[in-house]
């Protein structure tokens, strides 16, 4: 029957290698010609990420036609097989499909550094100034993925803001002194060596060691990718560096900001110094001895004298987790607001609810041998501690904590009185008993608490963790250790002890020997937060914080954190530049001995400190008063040193600036680097060393566990890189590693591994294909080729307007530092838009449409564009590819100031075109129903391959009917385009579309393959596939009724035909 057609009837030629996909890109795997690589498309590497659901023919179902005219003679078949092509256009590139990174990505650096590509970008750029300061790692051993990860998004940061015009200015920096490195010298050590090692052979020892270490991890840094000011890096033993850390404690302590003082620090015994918050961790599951004791009271003040009435049995309880500092207990403190309650403790039993960590459980003598023992304790808690020791609990009457204030109780070992006191907050319910065992010289609130009653500071502790001889019968003993155990015992036979057992809990540790720490009262020296604590919140609040939740965690760790201990016990290090009187032992410090110091460390470094004579240190006013005073042992904490670094280098180096523009640390640096640097920029300055502070969290492997050597999970990013001994550990190539940096949200805690790695180098690969292409098909271009916007069929208006949306969303997301939305545009609109729908309708115009045609110059107009946005937007994830492919431009790149580029990074960001953007909303909304229409056209194709209807599909004709007249009438138009490069034949791959105005003489039988969807949920189009009209093309291998009409070339169709009949343009012959 005849089928009713309408007047945009289109009978297409089609073109050659239009490979549709179900994937998310479409690569060809090029066999080589010669010195260049021709785009063979005979071999077709096809990859499949792309969703099921957007189904379409493969490769072997899509048509490679052009390329069928070479074929014939490359198989030896006849030569008139192959006599059309010389006419085909075939990509033609050196550049590879393979990175070979391990080869070209050092090759690249190479390039860049012969050529000083960093600084000739950073001098030529003029739109203001760009300060990422760095901050410094440790020079003690081998760099981990944090590492990686931390430098990488610098560099990222970096490179944007180099190619927005930005002069970048990155020094980077090492922390070189400190325990860890200390620790390393030592390990390397004989027990014979390290009696010999005097503090100056030790400190040359640490010093050879950091610098040895900072060469080592500065060349994987540069491995990495990471553009800096490498020649001049800033190290912390460097004496212009020390010199300047001195001038910020000076002018510190000259405020009244540092202080000496005996107070409780965090101790390790295994390192022999304090420590500072930042240098503590808290492993899990640690496991303390924790004891309920009592301690009788013998006296009360006469706000409570109806306790009178139990004497003389009774007593308070108390709870620690930590028995061995009883010895130095000096009082008990309640809380004010809290009701308490005497409880007779009876012999009945009763079931123990609460398990312990293990099940080991001890009751005390007291509860055995006491006839009758009353306990005062929190009335909350009389439920809780009746199932945890296992006796009924008898109230026989409450009172108020502010009542239980001034009584007093009898010491439990050294029989001295000590008073109840009022504690603050610190005391709940929540555990414990209610009343707080105090001991001022071994616990921060106790410490205060003690200050606000005058009590002793009693930490009867060495350096080593042992008991001295002021605590009497435990000399001697681990505190840790055999110590804690006879305290334990000697409260049981004295009848003090109501139980011991277990306690599992978060417990500080050394970060360094993994050991646990202890809070002991030392003479340290310290600085007094409370004395600018307002203004460093008012300055917190001033701030950038990335991401913004991380201000609420910088505010809490400032707002409440205690005094800073500056001072460690230890030779590596800066000193602290104090004097004692030999006798009265009184510190000597003013403005101009710290002056005179720091005047010579800056000539010779630290290590005058060690070997120059006190004399010699002191100012000329005291030299003759030298033989009084001896030289302070101490060194500065290391977060001092690198807290200071804003101004040993921010202010200090040319061309930087201060406060900088951006912190980038990790998560821990709350409490470390950005804390340590704001407070010591506010305590001199009065602002905050930085406009803006970006926090990520710590590297996972990929099933999200904590990487460790014991686990094996480790995944080191030099092997990551480079590969390793074992066949399984690939190598990736460093750009590969910056796209996993990329793709995750640092925000929050990253995961890597062997997977993930896989799962990048895959993308990575397809987006090095779809540049290939680019760049193969642009291999004749010149600028002077480009055809004006007016003038483009609107499907590369379409794409041009895709591209511009893309690189401004791109753009946004760099500025908000947000690059897993990058990775995600990129995936989504190079890898998978467009090389699923235009590159796929290009290639029949770019091969088979004619060198010197309209639609293939147009074409390449926008691939042009595509190539210029694409390579530049993704040079700073991956500069290695960006730069790969700048070099392999057959043309060169000239920026808008007349400059050639002859580097991705000289090119500048691709300029907005607002042309480009003011694509009609209509027309973006009738392209949207088009891709949407192609996806259901595919699926009745496939139906049809299926079947054996048609093999490629080319050999299909498509019939639809859309319901809706308006969208008929569009169709109608699209189909009857003027320019062939906006038909329906040519954007569904097929060789004839037809518009049915009606259904109703449809037989099934004429068009068998059909189905019904609705584009954009409302649009209802029918969609019918049958075999194409007329033979096929030799050249195109496009179904056309022309075939066999041209007498000279009767195996071709129209457009081949007037294709190979074109004279060459002079300019072209030249």
């Amino acid at each position: 029957m005849a089928i009713q057609t309408s007047s945009c009837r289109a009978l297409s030629m089609r073109n050659c290698s239009s490979f549709r996909r179900q994937t998310s890109f479409n690569l060809l795997n090029f066999r080589r010609s010669s010195s260049i690589e021709v785009f063979s498309l005979l071999n077709v590497a096809y990859c499949s990420t792309y969703s099921s659901k957007e189904s379409s023919l493969s490769s072997k179902q899509r048509s490679c036609e052009p390329v069928m005219a070479v074929k014939g003679s490359s198989e030896g078949k006849k030569q008139e097989d192959g006599k059309y092509k010389h006419t085909i256009d075939l990509p033609k590139t050196a550049f590879g499909l393979r990175a070979n990174s391990l080869t070209r990505e050092p090759e690249i650096q190479k390039l860049w550094d012969e050529n000083q590509i960093f600084k000739r970008v950073v001098d030529g750029n003029n739109g203001g100034s760009f300060v990422l300061h760095d901050g410094p790692p440790y020079a003690n051993g081998d760099l981990h993925m944090g590492h990686a990860l931390n430098k990488i998004l610098k560099d990222i940061i970096n490179r944007y803001k180099l190619l927005q015009n930005y002069q970048v200015h990155y020094v980077p920096g090492w922390d070189c002194h400190g325990l860890p490195i200390e620790l390393k010298v030592l390990q390397s050590l004989d027990q014979d060596a390290r009696k010999e090692l005097t503090p100056l052979k030790l400190r040359a020892k640490a010093a050879k060691f950091a610098k040895a270490t900072v060469k080592t991890q500065m060349a994987a840094f540069k491995r990495y990718g990471v553009w800096a000011d490498w020649e001049h890096p800033y190290l912390t033993l460097d004496p212009e560096y020390e010199a300047a850390q001195i001038e910020v404690f000076g002018q510190m302590a000259l405020q009244g900001y540092i202080y000496r003082g005996r107070k409780p620090v965090h101790w390790s015994p295994s390192s022999r110094t304090a420590l500072a918050e930042a240098e503590l961790e808290y492993p899990e599951g640690h496991v303390s001895k924790s004891v309920y004791a009592v301690f009788k009271l013998v006296t009360v003040p006469t706000s409570c004298e109806i306790l009178k009435d139990f004497f003389p049995n009774l007593g308070i309880s108390i709870w620690t987790t930590t028995p061995w500092t009883i010895p130095a207990n000096a009082a008990v403190a309640v809380n004010s607001k809290l009701q308490y309650a005497v409880v007779e403790v009876h012999s009945d039993s009763v079931d123990i609810s609460t398990p312990t960590v293990d099940g080991k459980k001890k009751l005390g003598n007291v509860l055995k041998q006491h006839e009758k023992l009353l306990l005062i304790v929190a009335l909350d808690l009389v439920p809780t501690l009746e199932a945890k020791w296992g006796k009924k609990l008898v109230v026989k009457k409450t009172i108020m904590g502010s009542q239980l204030e001034n009584c007093r109780y009898v010491h439990p070992i050294d029989n001295r009185e000590c008073p109840v006191v009022i504690g603050g907050d610190y005391i709940t319910t929540e555990s414990g008993t209610g009343l707080v065992h105090t001991a001022p010289g071994h616990g921060q609130e106790d410490y205060v608490t003690g200050l606000k009653y005058g009590l002793p500071i009693l930490s009867p502790v060495d350096d080593d963790g042992k008991f001295t001889e002021e605590s009497g019968r435990f000399s001697g003993l681990d505190v840790l250790g055999d110590g804690n155990v006879a305290v334990i015992e000697y409260l049981d036979e004295n009848s003090s002890m109501i139980m011991v057992e277990p306690y599992k809990h978060k417990y500080p540790y050394d970060w360094r020997t993994k050991k646990p720490t202890i809070f002991r009262a030392t003479e340290q020296w310290f600085a007094s937060v409370e004395g600018f604590r307002e203004d460093a919140m008012d300055a917190i609040n001033q701030v950038t914080w990335i991401p913004s939740q991380t201000e609420n965690r910088i505010s809490s760790m400032t707002s409440g954190r205690s005094d800073w201990c500056i001072s460690r016990q230890r030779t590596w290090g800066v000193p602290i530049p104090v004097f004692y009187h030999v006798e009265s032992k009184e510190p000597l410090m003013n403005e101009e001995t710290i002056d005179h110091i720091k005047s010579i460390i800056s000539q010779k470094g630290s290590d005058a400190w060690w070997y120059m004579k006190v004399e010699e240190l002191l100012p000329e006013k005291y030299r003759n008063e030298a033989s009084k005073y001896e030289k302070g042992t101490d060194t500065m904490d290391v977060w001092f040193d690198s807290g200071s670094s804003w101004a040993a280098v921010l202010r200090k180096r040319s061309g930087l600036s201060y406060p900088a523009d951006l912190y980038l640390e990790g998560t821990d640096q709350h409490r470390g680097w950005f804390q340590s640097s704001l407070l010591t920029s506010i305590a001199t300055n009065g602002k905050a060393p930085y406009h803006g502070v970006v926090t990520h969290g710590f590297v996972l492997d990929e099933k999200g566990f904590k990487m460790s050597k014991s686990l094996g999970n480790v995944v080191d990013p030099s092997t990551v890189i480079e590969g390793g001994k074992n066949s399984k550990d690939l190598a990736f190539g460093a750009d590969v590693l910056r796209l996993w940096v990329s793709s995750v949200d640092y925000t929050g805690d990253v995961m890597i591994g062997t997977q993930v790695l896989r799962q990048m180098s895959d993308i990575y690969r397809k987006l090095r294909g779809t540049l290939r292409f680019l760049l193969g098909n642009l291999h004749d271009w010149k600028d002077d080729y480009a055809v004006p916007y007016g003038d483009l069929p609107t499907i590369d208006q379409y794409a041009l307007f895709q591209l511009e949306n893309v690189v401004k969303n791109i753009k946004e997301s760099y500025d908000s530092y947000q690059f897993f939305k990058i990775f995600q545009i990129i995936q989504r609109f190079v890898i998978v838009d467009l090389s699923n729908f235009y590159l796929d309708v290009a290639k029949d115009r770019l091969y088979v449409g004619g060198t010197f045609s309209s639609t293939r110059r147009s074409c390449q107009t926008v691939l042009a564009a595509h190539l210029y946005s694409v390579v530049r937007v993704i040079a700073p994830i991956l500069p290695h590819l960006a730069e790969d492919v700048w070099q392999h431009l057959p043309f060169q790149f000239t920026t808008e100031d007349g400059r050639i580029a002859n580097f991705v990074f000289e090119s500048k960001w691709p300029v907005l075109n607002e042309r480009h953007l003011a694509f009609p909303e209509e027309e973006v909304d009738f392209w949207g129903k088009i891709l949407e229409l192609r996806t259901e056209v595919n699926k009745v194709l496939e139906v049809a391959r299926g079947k054996k209807l048609i093999g490629s599909s080319l050999e299909a004709k498509v019939y639809l009917h859309a319901f809706d007249d308006g969208l008929a009438a569009r169709l109608v138009d699209t189909c009857a385009s003027e320019n062939d490069a906006d038909t329906l034949h040519r954007i569904f791959i097929t060789s004839q579309v037809e518009i049915l105005p009606s259904l109703e003489n449809v037989r099934d039988e004429d068009i068998p393959f059909t189905g019904e969807y609705l584009i954009q949920g409302k649009n209802k189009i029918w969609v019918g596939v049958t075999r194409a009209t007329g033979s096929k093309c030799e050249r195109c291998w496009n179904f056309s009724p022309q075939v066999g009409t041209f007498d000279n070339h009767p195996s071709l169709c129209g457009r081949c035909y007037n294709v190979v009949g074109q004279p060459i343009p002079a300019m072209a012959a030249v």
